[in-house]
């Protein structure tokens, strides 16, 4: 194997540990914060962004409004949460990713139940696309 290409691989692998590391600490926040975490968690990193899909982990009572039809409750009380935890979020990116985040938008979505959270970073990312996925089994989310 080739210096460069051994020094890719490094690279895609470090990429991928840095990506785990991410999606675990999104998962901690949400279980911290909602006392429920998501199922699974899975980032993604290319050019200038970062992507975190999680699944799953609306509490009781959300789902319970959900029942009720209060899709437009539960989607605006996530959304003020996010909007009051911008700055913890955003500096645990930046820290983790040294890069600076230019702006970020996070939403919950129902049926099946997705949260996205959304980095747009100030400057591309190396190596191309990257992706990497926890699972609540194998993780403490």
């Amino acid at each position: 194997m080739s210096p460069d290409h051994e020094q890719s691989g490094q690279a895609g692998e470090e990429r991928l540990v840095l990506l785990r590391e991410i999606s675990t600490k999104m998962a901690a926040i949400q279980k911290d914060a909602f006392g429920k975490g998501p199922e699974g968690a899975k980032s993604y990193l290319f050019d200038d962004l970062l992507l975190i899909v999680m699944r799953g982990g609306l509490t009781v009572a959300e789902r319970t409004m959900l029942g009720f039809g209060r899709q437009d409750l539960v989607r605006e009380f996530r959304q003020q949460f996010e909007n009051e935890m911008t700055s913890r979020i955003v500096g645990m990116v930046e820290e983790m990713t040294d890069r600076r985040v230019l702006t970020y938008q996070s939403q919950v979505m129902f049926d099946p139940d997705v949260i996205v959270e959304l980095f747009v970073f100030d400057r591309a990312t190396d190596g191309g696309f990257v992706a990497a996925e926890i699972r609540a089994e194998d993780e403490s989310a």
